[in-house]
């Protein structure tokens, strides 16, 4: 709670290099990710549930957010880690659109409860920034 969203998503981030780095020979190197959405400071993480998803989604209608991605690589010794943020444009979203997206099941498991590089890529109107790390 209260954390800001760069420094939550660089946690998480770092947790996971640690977390793969442990589990290696101390030499190997890791390479870890970690993405989340804010809109209007609150972080949206991945959804509950279908009605979750839809909420998140109903949010995002035709509104700009931050997709925050920050990017760790690393030995148990010493990691470098590089946030990266791009803003993101949606069209506005009817329910009958959100409800088919929500359907397909691709919001289940996504920061912000859609993907851009899936179906949830007709939901953006336009990027600033990259969109590989969306």
């Amino acid at each position: 709670a209260g954390e800001a969203p760069a420094a939550y998503v660089r946690r998480v981030a770092e947790d996971k290099a640690r977390a793969g780095a442990a589990a290696l020979p101390s030499d190997a190197v890791v390479l870890a990710a970690d993405t989340t959405v804010c809109l209007d400071g609150e972080i949206l993480g991945k959804p509950l549930d279908a009605d979750d998803a839809r909420r998140m989604l109903a949010r995002l209608s035709g509104r700009t957010h931050e997709v925050l991605t920050a990017v760790v690589v690393g030995t148990r010794a010493s990691l470098a880690v590089e946030v990266i943020m791009t803003r993101v444009e949606f069209m506005p979203l009817d329910d009958a659109v959100i409800a088919a997206y929500v359907a397909s099941g691709e919001p289940a498991d996504k920061a912000g409860a859609y993907g851009i590089q899936g179906l949830g890529g007709a939901l953006v109107k336009r990027i600033e920034g990259s969109y590989g790390a969306v």
